[in-house]
């Protein structure tokens, strides 16, 4: 306290100019309407832009729960549109019995790798999350891969690069169908093999999944052409296409649950016995 009485006692003069300036500056904006607004517009843009920096520092730290409520936004889309999708193939739909046959569930990606010859994905949703195998996987921008193994909390996905993948896809613009495979080239580029050499194939169509599967829904993007050539056969295209995802740098994805997918294969094995 003594240390205060000293500082005022030393700076009296000075402060006693700052208490009387103060007194002059409020007796002047008092007085003018002019000096008076144009201290309220400069304290209003300095609390604006107080406001404004603790707002974005706020937002900053929220970014988490942002992304996890978009995440969850962007799952009942999908399968509003998966199940929209599904049903415009009938060309007659009873509403009274007319159903659900797509759930989307958000997961985090919690190991990518893309450099191997077959690669795998680990992510955060498992069996008490309702995942099983061969439940297909995709991002905002295309597919990613199918469900290959399932812990309690974790699963592994076959990646679309990994040798062993084949995926059911078609062209865009013609319906034609091929299988997508990986040769391990590039972690951009996938092959479209086994497309009929009757299809109109250009590079920069679009290729899409063909929905001849219980596993994908038909029209989820994969990328588009960047070249392609005929077989030995001459009888087929192989195509190379240029992935719309950056399997590189995977974070929140969508797992794609077909609900039909038990009636199908059973009626699938029963037909082949």
């Amino acid at each position: 306290m003594q240390q205060i009485f000293n500082f005022v006692i030393r700076n009296k003069t000075f402060l006693l100019f700052l208490l009387l300036f103060s007194i002059a500056l409020a007796l002047t904006i008092q007085s003018h309407s002019y000096h008076r607004s144009k201290f309220i517009n400069s304290a209003n843009f300095l609390t604006g832009g107080v406001y404004g920096t603790m707002n974005s520092v706020d937002q900053y730290f929220n970014l988490k729960k942002e992304n996890n409520i978009l995440a969850e936004e962007n799952k009942v889309l999908r399968e509003l549109l998966f199940n929209k999708n599904s049903e415009s193939d009938s060309t007659f739909i009873d509403s009274t019995f007319s159903k659900d046959h797509y759930k989307v569930t958000v997961a985090d990606v919690y190991k990518n790798s893309y450099s191997a010859t077959n690669n795998i994905l680990t992510i955060n949703k498992g069996r008490n999350d309702g995942i099983k195998e061969d439940f297909g996987v995709i991002t905002s921008n295309g597919i990613v891969g199918i469900i290959d193994n399932t812990s309690n909390n974790y699963a592994t996905v076959i990646s679309i690069l990994n040798t062993k993948s084949s995926i059911n896809a078609k062209l865009k613009s013609s319906r034609h169908i091929g299988s997508l495979t990986w040769n391990t080239e590039s972690p951009n580029i996938v092959q479209l093999e086994d497309v009929s050499q009757y299809a109109p194939v250009k590079v920069g169509d679009t290729i899409e999944t063909g929905g001849e599967s219980s596993i994908f829904p038909k029209g989820i993007g994969i990328g588009t052409i960047s070249d392609f050539e005929s077989d030995i056969s001459g009888d087929t295209y192989t195509i190379q296409v240029k992935l719309f995802n950056d399997m590189t740098n995977l974070g929140t994805v969508y797992i794609i649950e077909n609900l039909n997918r038990s009636e199908i294969l059973n009626l699938e094995n029963n037909s082949n016995e």
